[in-house]
């Protein structure tokens, strides 16, 4: 490319997510010049910026323009397309020209009638009917239609069917009769009550409760393979899918939700993080979000009352209900509150999108200032820390202990450095057990915990803030001998972590600590401890697996490690090695040697 990238618009692209949803792209005015839909938004918006030689001219030329990239999160592709409509026909951004039209999404709509049809309509009245959509793509409508016409029959035509005019005869069969696709309750064959049973069934299928549909067409599927009627059984099959993917039908657009605005957040440090979500005629047209913090002592609730206050004030939001997640301490006459419930599916799924949202905006603006000033980041970690563990300092410098064995055999022990709770693993340190014989863990901590801040008593070098012990009670005491041998334990600080149920100890206090298992201090605490077992294990599986090859090899008379190398080296393992020839051996190592090993083996 062959301008600068905003430092603002880097940053963006640093943290986007790969979700579905909309991108806004706006120029240093503030102002929105694109709006466009991804299926994964990371993919979609970094390629404006890495396929120069594909964009067009038109594109090329937008993207000099670009200052800064907004999103609105949603749940699908398709609810993606129909929010790029809405917003692009609202806003209308510059360079947003293929979607500038008026055109209006096609719905299904069940008229209110003694004798009700099924209907495609553009505009959504209050007649009294019942509408479904709108259907982003009319060749699925057309193919759901043909789908309903098939399991139910209904009439097509738009006669005035009442039951008044039915009983005095005014109407003959049409041809669908004849075709078994109307049972002609026009000429009285059904009822009005019978004929509207069956738009009951028809409109559960349309709210997408469709699973007795789909069982009783894979049963009919299944039957038609059976007897070889394999076309059949095929369209079929065709049908079933056609219907599985009306099940990812937008919930963004509903004939029930018409004008509302949604509200949520999540807490953060003293602040939170808001979305706001407007409806109008069942389809999101606006999406806000930002980051709201305390000045004084205001609780989460208090900000989220501040911010929704100031949004509708900003944005001239006027609707007569909100959605939120609990009640609020609004005047009554202001606005009226919907608490939804789960049974509540419409309401419910358009506040776990705001939600949805409002965690995105918190985790980007999260990852931004981690980007931004990532030591400002880790002192926020390192503070909290600080706090839950009741330590005079910040454990800018932890250190953590394990130690592995299987019945005594090959003992190591592994030490792990944590500067600034990140890893850094150029400090990590490998120990052989070298005083203790046999499985004594404690034996095992205690030697290492001495030889290692021995050895830095001798260099002079610092100690660690803080010393984490994997291991309960037992590890813990006997790290804590070599403390006090070492006249450490005054200006050292140290626990210990048991792995059963994430418990923190403290030197001769017999009630552990219990942190919350969300905590930042706990993860990185078990982030340390995990890192701590990986290393050891590690280097313990290396150490056993030379120890093998030396206890088979080398306990053949004659045979040393460097023979033993050689062998390996050209036979890749000790069993090719048992299953080699007197031949084959000679030609890798001298005949006595190569007789030795070979007579060994064959002993066994």
């Amino acid at each position: 490319m062959d301008f600068e990238v905003s430092d603002r618009l880097s940053l963006a692209l640093k943290t986007l997510p790969k979700a579905p949803g909309i991108y806004q792209f706006l120029n240093k005015k503030n102002e929105i010049i694109y709006i466009g839909k991804a299926k994964d938004l990371y993919s979609r918006v970094h390629s404006y910026f890495t396929h120069d030689e594909t964009l067009s001219d038109k594109t090329k030329v937008m993207i000099r323009h670009i200052y800064d990239v907004k999103l609105i999160l949603v749940n699908n592709e398709t609810e993606a397309l129909l929010l790029e409509s809405n917003l692009i026909k609202r806003l209308k951004p510059r360079y947003n020209i293929m979607l500038r039209d008026d055109k209006r999404y096609p719905w299904l709509k069940i008229t209110n009638e003694d004798f009700p049809r099924l209907e495609k309509v553009r505009i959504v009245s209050k007649d009294g009917g019942k509408y479904f959509g709108p259907y982003p793509k009319g060749n699925i409508m057309a193919e759901i239609q043909n789908l309903i016409r098939t399991v139910f029959k209904y009439r097509t035509c738009a006669l005035p069917l009442t039951s008044q005019n039915v009983k005095e005869g005014k109407y003959k069969t049409c041809l669908d009769f004849q075709l078994h696709l109307c049972d002609a309750p026009c000429i009285g064959n059904q009822s009005s009550e019978d004929y509207k049973e069956t738009f009951v069934h028809m409109e559960q299928v349309l709210k997408g409760n469709f699973s007795p549909l789909l069982k009783s067409m894979k049963d009919k599927m299944i039957s038609f393979a059976k007897e070889e009627r394999f076309e059949e059984a095929h369209q079929m099959k065709e049908k079933i899918i056609l219907l599985e993917n009306y099940k990812n039908h937008t919930a963004v657009a509903s004939n029930k939700v018409r004008d509302v605005e949604i509200y949520t957040y999540e807490t953060g440090e003293e602040r939170i993080y808001f979305n706001a979500l407007k409806v109008v005629n069942g389809c999101i047209i606006s999406s806000y979000g930002t980051e709201v913090a305390a000045k004084t002592n205001e609780t989460a609730l208090d900000l989220f009352t501040i911010a929704i206050i100031q949004t509708r004030n900003r944005f001239r939001f006027h609707s007569d209900n909100i959605i939120v997640p609990q009640r609020l301490d609004l005047p009554q006459d202001y606005v009226n509150q919907i608490v939804p419930q789960r049974n509540q599916k419409e309401y419910y799924k358009l506040l776990q999108l705001s939600h949805h949202n409002a965690l995105f905006e918190k985790s980007d603006r999260v990852k931004k200032a981690t980007l931004i000033d990532p030591e400002r980041f880790s002192n926020k970690v390192l503070e909290q820390m600080q706090t839950d563990l009741h330590l005079p300092k910040m454990p800018k410098h932890i250190e953590c202990f394990d130690n592995s064995n299987i019945q005594g055999k090959f003992p190591v022990a592994s030490c792990v450095v944590f500067r600034n709770a990140k890893p850094s693993k150029a400090e990590y340190k490998r120990f052989n057990i070298k005083t203790v014989v046999g499985a004594d863990d404690f034996a095992s901590m205690k030697e290492i915990i001495y030889r290692r801040y021995s050895r830095l008593q001798r260099e002079d070098k610092p100690m660690p803030d803080l010393i984490v012990i994997d291991g309960g009670k037992g590890q813990l005491s006997a790290a804590m001998e070599s403390i006090d041998a070492l006249g450490l334990r005054d200006t050292t600080n140290v626990i210990g972590i048991a792995k059963r149920l994430e418990e923190i100890f403290y030197p001769n206090d017999p009630y552990p600590l219990c942190l919350d298992k969300r905590s930042v201090t706990l993860k990185v605490i078990q982030h340390i401890r995990d890192e701590a077992h990986r290393f050891g294990i590690t280097f313990h599986r290396n150490k056993r697996s030379k120890g093998t090859i030396r206890t088979q090899l080398t306990d053949i008379d004659g045979i040393g490690e460097q023979l033993a190398q050689k062998l390996l080296l050209k036979f890749v393992s000790v069993e090719r090695i048992r299953n080699a020839t007197l031949s084959e051996l000679e030609d890798c190592i001298p005949k006595s040697k190569a007789a030795a090993v070979f007579n060994h083996f064959a002993e066994m």
